[in-house]
């Protein structure tokens, strides 16, 4: 008998730690439950905030864009004060540099003898050559803006270029380096064999080629929004010229229009409706220390050459008008009490620019 007891007695110690053990794997599961339950709340959590943050940094990223353009227009005649085309190309640089300093968005040359010629073929082959200058001043305002690395593919050798790799670079922020990141790059669509369902490869100045969104025709010029940057494929999204200064308030250089009379300027507006805040200068406008600039979407000034605009004015026939002062919303004079009789278009460039700047800053306001 006293032997079933203890067998009866080690059993029930048995059941009873058997319990324990559940009992306390039960609660351990329980525990490791909710541990892990916390945890995925804590990851839940963690998305959510990041996603504000990144909502966040895009409406920073919006409000940090810019929706206005500043244009400028000028006639190509200024080239023919020059004396050599090492002279012209100079002069054509500092038109170049002066609007990038003042992130000019548009640069327009228009022809002032009225010629009704805005053709993108042709040399300039001396002084005197009627709308051969635009040309040339265009031809080199558009190999400046061009980032370095695609230059020797968009501009073949050319007599107008001869001198253009002596200036001074423009160094705007689409001008990168190999080992630089940026969000946006310039790129040139490469003509290589590509999968079908995948899009073209594009040379963006980097050591390795960006598979971007979509097939586009090889040869041409685009921006690129890049996706994953720092990983070993890169991808990206072709989007437009103006969204890195849409979106992100970068300057993304200029583009260059040529216009066959003073008129063809303001007609052929290519942005959205027109130019709201058309401003001329000249010696006998009014002083700028009196004029309060008006919120505008997309502004236009416009320089005169040697023989001031009075001369475009007179050229155009389809303007029919005698004083230049009519011509526009604003004609103002940027430099009152000038020392010189002159004062030469790219050196009135950089003078009305920083006239307006804070003019214009304070319109947009």
């Amino acid at each position: 008998m006293s032997i079933i007891r203890l067998k009866k007695k080690d059993l029930k110690k048995e059941r009873e730690e058997r319990k324990l053990r559940k009992k306390k794997w039960k609660e351990e599961r329980l525990i490791r439950a909710m541990e892990k339950k916390l945890k995925n709340e804590q990851m839940q959590e963690e998305k959510q905030e990041n996603s504000q943050t990144d909502d966040k940094s895009e409406e920073i990223v919006n409000e940090a864009g810019c929706n206005y353009t500043v244009s400028i227009a000028l006639p190509g005649s200024i080239l023919d004060n020059a004396q050599s085309y090492e002279l012209r190309t100079y002069l054509a640089g500092q038109i170049a540099r002066a609007a990038v300093v003042f992130n000019i968005n548009e640069i327009i040359i228009f022809d002032e003898n009225g010629n009704g010629d805005n053709a993108v073929e042709g040399d300039f082959n001396g002084i005197r050559k009627k709308g051969e200058a635009n040309i040339q001043l265009g031809r080199i305002l558009q190999y400046l803006e061009c980032p370095q690395y695609l230059r020797k593919f968009l501009f073949p050798k050319h007599q107008d270029l001869q001198y253009a790799g002596l200036l001074n670079p423009l160094d705007c922020p689409h001008h990168m380096r190999a080992d630089e990141e940026s969000l946006y790059r310039e790129g040139l669509v490469l003509n290589k064999p590509i999968k079908a369902g995948r899009g073209s490869l594009v040379n963006v100045g980097l050591k390795k080629e960006v598979e971007v969104d979509k097939v586009v025709p090889h040869g041409m010029r685009v921006t690129v929004k890049l996706k994953n940057l720092g990983t070993e494929k890169l991808k990206g999204k072709i989007v437009s010229y103006s969204t890195p200064w849409k979106e992100d308030g970068i300057y993304w250089g200029y583009t260059v229009r040529l216009a066959s009379c003073l008129s063809a300027v303001f007609a052929e507006c290519p942005f959205d409706g027109e130019y709201d805040a058309i401003i001329g200068t000249s010696e006998r406008g009014t002083n700028i220390d009196d004029f309060q600039m008006k919120k505008f979407k997309h502004a236009l000034v416009v320089f005169g050459g040697v023989k001031g605009l009075e001369a475009s004015l007179d050229a155009d026939d389809n303007l029919q008008i005698d004083d230049p002062k009519y011509l526009f919303a604003h004609y103002l004079n940027t430099c009152p009490n000038q020392g010189s009789r002159t004062i030469r278009t790219e050196e009135a460039i950089l003078i009305t620019m920083s006239a307006l700047r804070p003019k214009i800053e304070a319109a947009l306001k």
